[in-house]
């Protein structure tokens, strides 16, 4: 297969890529350049140009067409608009990385399946999402513009933390601070290792019988906001302690905490991956977040750099702290 990654160096693209090539597949990524923590893989090639300026990409395209293309950068319609003009003619299939964050929410019934409604009236990064499916669908339906659809649900690497803020939150738990979990920490949630993300999003490349069609990836596994925060500061050799504090309060002194929140973590999200399963018949998830966790304190504790502790976050966690404090005597 001939590949196009439209990005390819975030934290699940390139666990993808590194699949990708160990298979023997010909990648190329179109990029502007090393996106965080992540070089393009050896053996990919590269094409250099920013997707958001379609010249500059029309003209290292050329007169290339590729089996697959994958968007990883598509955040709004703006976007995919776009890409059906570029790769319409020239691709087989397209693959547009969405996210679990675009089903309904608070779910109805769980576990969730593709057949979910898609509905996320509290926030618009997951609202734009579900735009841009709409509008792949429109285009399948309409032309025959071949799109598929994956949704990640919470991904994370070694350097990724699944908490707010962070590194900072690990450093409080050393240092016998007060952390914040929202709500009553019982919620479930469901992390997925970025390498096990990738075993079963490689199996669906080229997969003409996916057109037109969704798939969500992610762990089988469900843990609690609590049980994360234990795993982390078991991990790191400390005992959090833990303060419940409601999404609610949390969203009035920090907006964009509280929108991903209120959108998101604060209601419990498990997922049937009867799907992927039948499609990508070796897929499985393997990794738990007791050895995920595990895998993230070793990678912080090899580089003192690494190990950065925002102040400003930290003066935000205490403001919150004392507001609830406040708000219970």
């Amino acid at each position: 297969m001939n590949v196009l990654f439209v990005g390819g160096t975030g934290i699940i693209s390139s666990a993808c890529a590194r699949q990708v090539l160990a298979r023997g597949i010909d990648l190329t990524l179109l990029c502007r350049g090393q996106s965080g923590r992540h070089a393009p893989p050896p053996g990919a090639k590269i094409l250099r140009a920013d997707i958001r300026d379609a010249e500059s990409v029309r003209s290292v395209l050329g007169d290339r067409s590729f089996d697959v293309v994958v968007q990883w950068v598509g955040f709004v319609r703006e976007h995919v608009e776009l890409d059906i003009e570029l790769f319409r003619g020239r691709v087989r299939q397209y693959v547009f990385i969405s996210s679990a964050s675009a089903y309904q929410t608070p779910p109805a019934r769980l576990p969730v399946t593709e057949s979910t409604p898609l509905h996320n009236p509290f926030w618009r990064y997951s609202r734009d999402k579900i735009d841009c499916e709409e509008r792949l669908m429109h285009a399948y339906r309409r032309e025959g513009f071949p799109a598929t659809v994956v949704r990640p649900s919470h991904t994370y690497d070694a350097g990724l933390l699944p908490v707010h803020g962070g590194w900072t939150v690990v450093d409080r738990m050393r240092r016998g601070l007060p952390v914040i979990v929202h709500g009553d920490g019982t919620s479930l949630w469901t992390l997925t290792h970025n390498e096990d993300f990738a075993r079963g999003f490689v199996g669906l490349l080229g997969r003409e019988e996916t057109v037109g069609d969704s798939f969500h990836i992610t762990s089988d596994e469900t843990v609690t906001w609590d049980q994360i925060h234990h795993l982390l500061g078991r991990a790191a050799g400390a005992t959090p302690k833990i303060v419940h504090v409601p999404s609610d309060l949390i969203a009035k002194f920090d907006p964009e905490w509280g929108a991903s929140l209120l959108g998101d973590k604060a209601h419990s999200m498990a997922f049937d991956n009867t799907k992927i399963k039948r499609c990508v018949p070796d897929f499985r998830a393997v990794v738990p977040y007791s050895h995920g966790s595990r895998e993230q304190i070793a990678w912080y504790d090899d580089d003192p750099k690494r190990r950065t502790v925002d102040g400003g976050t930290n003066a935000q966690f205490d403001r919150i702290l004392a507001a609830y404090e406040r708000a219970c005597s």
